[in-house]
């Protein structure tokens, strides 16, 4: 099954990012129907990402959710750890019971090494950019402009 905690988490903080550059309010509706995702997903996104400090929300009428901290101080690794959970980004099988081969008596742990190399390696790519680093791509790459969304 697909994980799209992370990606979803990343549309949100770059919203917020975005609305704020442009004096808007966001809020979790905004988010939801921006991402089209489900609201209860959203609302469980906002749980990580305001513990770990990288959202802050008001609440009431006229709340709002912001950037804790500035855009060019919070990584994609900052989000994607927010996030996932401690969820590995590659998972193992269990290891064989019953080995009857040099594969099946070794394969578990080859493996188990090879995808903590490949997460490592992502979560280095992760930090190397920023949300302001994302947002101003964003705004490069610009197809859509912001009166398509509304």
């Amino acid at each position: 099954m697909l994980d799209y905690r992370f990606p979803t988490a990343l549309q949100m903080v770059l919203s917020v990012a975005m609305s704020e550059e442009q004096g808007k309010r966001s809020t979790s509706s905004t988010l939801g129907s921006g991402a089209e995702a489900n609201p209860s997903l959203i609302r469980k996104l906002m749980v990580p990402l305001t513990r770990e400090g990288i959202f802050v929300t008001t609440l009431g009428r006229t709340g709002s959710i912001h950037l804790a901290r500035p855009a060019e101080q919070i990584t994609l690794c900052d989000i994607y750890m927010a996030v996932s959970h401690e969820k590995k980004l590659l998972n193992s099988r269990p290891d064989v019971k019953k080995p009857c081969c040099v594969v099946s008596a070794n394969v578990c742990w080859y493996f188990k090494e090879i995808a903590e190399e490949a997460e490592q390696a992502s979560l280095q790519v992760l930090a190397k950019h920023t949300v302001a680093d994302a947002l101003l791509a964003l705004k490069q790459g610009k197809e859509i402009t912001d009166s398509n969304c509304e």
